[in-house]
């Protein structure tokens, strides 16, 4: 039986990088189209995650356990920073009634 290291480098490096850079992009393309404040999260989200897959692709091929314990940290910085982010945007919702960042301007002095 092989470990998971050996699984995870029978694909070879090149698709993750491109199936990184495909996420990343679809993330980059949220937040610069999208008007919802949920979706510009998620995309936020989306970044965070391809970089994260990737990092973790590296450190399997280098046969390091320091790039995915480091993917494990900033995990948790990710589910802190959505529990904060849907927070504000529960705040944001209740002041506004609106979810499009547009309508941020009436939050202005």
């Amino acid at each position: 039986m092989q470990t998971i290291t050996q699984n995870f480098q029978i694909i070879p490096l090149n698709y993750y990088l491109y199936f990184c850079t495909a996420l990343f992009c679809i993330g980059v393309i949220g937040v610069l189209i999208k008007r919802n404040a949920l979706v510009i999260l998620m995309s936020v989200e989306l970044m965070i995650n391809s970089i994260n897959l990737m990092l973790a692709a590296f450190s399997a091929y280098n046969n390091d356990p320091a790039g995915q314990i480091f993917v494990f940290f900033i995990m948790v910085v990710a589910a802190a920073e959505v529990a904060i982010g849907l927070a504000i945007i529960v705040v944001i919702f209740r002041t506004t009634d609106s979810l499009d960042i547009d309508v941020l301007n009436k939050l202005k002095w």
